[in-house]
């Protein structure tokens, strides 16, 4: 009988494309995925250590994987757990401590050697640990993967960020940036989309600093994009998460010119007073922010914008909170990303005197989620009347609902569904915009 292998992953799509990996390194030695840990013969946990309570979230779902682990002991089975990601990098043995029942410890350049790691456990070796930060990771793991990510896809082209934000813990758990070959990335792209995906995500933690490699010379975004776009089969690329300072001509020129590149772009500014621009280490300005925006549109005039804030970083002023209101009301954001500060041990930020009292840093959240909350539906509302192409990739909460992508990331509904579009792009109608989503009727 196959052995069960449950995977919980928290955090970002680069955790969600590792989790996938992660199972195809394990599936040749006997395990298939469960959807749940009871009865599990191993459970991996694979972390995000961007923010404080994420970090202790993990420890109470250990605690409750540790109530299975007694209960399986009883009835005379064992399960093997494991922690891995950017917690495990960055908290290493400290995990043991908290943690005991925990195995296997192993960080996020280092999980292809999983199956080493669970040899040692199983010898009777005791705790097993492997953080080592190496650049030969995506050549260590499995090429095929007999899960098919379905009809979105995503796919790992860059890891790790020589910003070194003074809030970030990425460099420190993610390591310095590495960027796949071109070769390896085209042929996993190649895989993607023979296995049904028609859209593909391409990742990094700095995504458009890509600097690939192709036959002696050194690719940059816009160029992987360009050649990526040539697939037949393949009908919609975006790239996630992007830096400011790293946006180039080449990249400029895909999305003026490559229809399958989607009109929509997430580019974090975190905030809106260059103060503490300079104060995050961001290098770049507001001003400079609102270049690359104009630029963009200029461009291509249908370009939607997202973008993740920090509230309440050391040192911000009420004048410092209104100028990032200010930016996010001259951009018009059509959804963005924010939350409170959040000191991480280890980071500049966290040693930093001025820290704003929690009480203020919710108050101004509040506000600050308001407007984009009302900019969102500002610009659902003018999708009503509109035809849009919507690639549909899940099932709805409602029976026969289907639920599907616009360009802008939007998600659009429609009741009730038809099984014969389902990974499919077709186009929609808008009917009505709601807060968060669309709904449509099928052209």
């Amino acid at each position: 009988m196959a052995k069960k292998l449950y995977i919980k992953t928290y955090g970002c799509q680069m955790n969600v494309y590792d989790s996938l990996k992660m199972a195809d390194i394990m599936r040749p030695m006997g395990y298939e995925e469960c959807e749940e840990p009871e009865g599990a013969d191993m459970v991996i946990l694979n972390t995000c250590h961007i923010r404080e309570r994420a970090a202790e979230k993990v420890y109470s779902e250990l605690g409750r994987i540790n109530q299975e682990k007694k209960r399986r002991k009883k009835e005379g089975g064992n399960m093997i757990v494991a922690v891995a990601g950017c917690v495990a990098q960055a908290e290493g043995e400290e995990i043991f401590r908290r943690a005991p029942y925990v195995d296997v410890v192993v960080g996020s350049q280092s999980y292809q050697n999983l199956p080493e790691l669970i040899g040692k456990i199983q010898r009777g070796s005791g705790h097993a640990i492997d953080l080592e930060m190496r650049d030969d990771k995506f050549d260590l793991l499995p090429e095929e993967s007999t899960k098919p990510q379905g009809v979105s896809a995503c796919l790992s082209i860059q890891e790790g960020c020589d910003k070194f934000c003074t809030f970030c813990v990425v460099p420190y758990t993610r390591g310095a940036e590495y960027s796949r070959n071109v070769p390896e990335i085209y042929r996993e792209a190649i895989r993607l989309v023979a296995g049904g995906a028609k859209e593909i995500t391409l990742l990094g933690q700095n995504v458009n600093a890509f600097h690939g490699e192709m036959d002696g010379d050194v690719w940059n975004l816009g160029k992987l994009i360009k050649h990526l776009a040539k697939i037949e089969g393949l009908e919609r690329i975006r790239y996630s998460t992007s830096h400011p300072s790293d946006m180039h001509e080449e990249l400029y020129e895909a999305h003026a010119n490559e229809q399958k590149l989607m009109p929509f772009l997430n580019l974090p500014v975190q905030s809106g007073s260059n103060k503490i621009l300079a104060s995050m280490n961001r290098k770049h300005t507001r001003d400079e922010y609102f270049k690359i925006i104009e630029r963009l549109r200029d461009l291509r005039p249908d370009m939607q914008f997202s973008s993740d804030f920090i509230i309440g970083f050391p040192g911000e002023t009420e004048q410092d909170f209104e100028d990032t209101l200010d930016l996010a009301r001259s951009v018009g954001f059509s959804q963005a990303y924010s939350f409170t500060y959040s000191p991480r041990p280890g980071t500049p930020g966290a040693e930093m005197e001025d820290q704003v009292p929690e009480e203020i840093k919710d108050e101004r959240l509040q506000r600050f989620q308001s407007l984009i909350n009302e900019q969102q539906r500002k610009f659902n509302n003018s999708c009503e009347g509109l035809v849009m192409p919507v690639l549909f990739d899940r099932s709805g909460r409602k029976d026969d609902q289907l639920v599907g992508k616009s360009p802008y990331m939007q998600s659009v509904h429609i009741t009730p569904g038809n099984e014969n579009i389902f990974g499919k792009i077709v186009d929609v109608k808008i009917a009505r915009a709601l807060n968060f989503s669309l709904a449509g009727e099928v052209v």
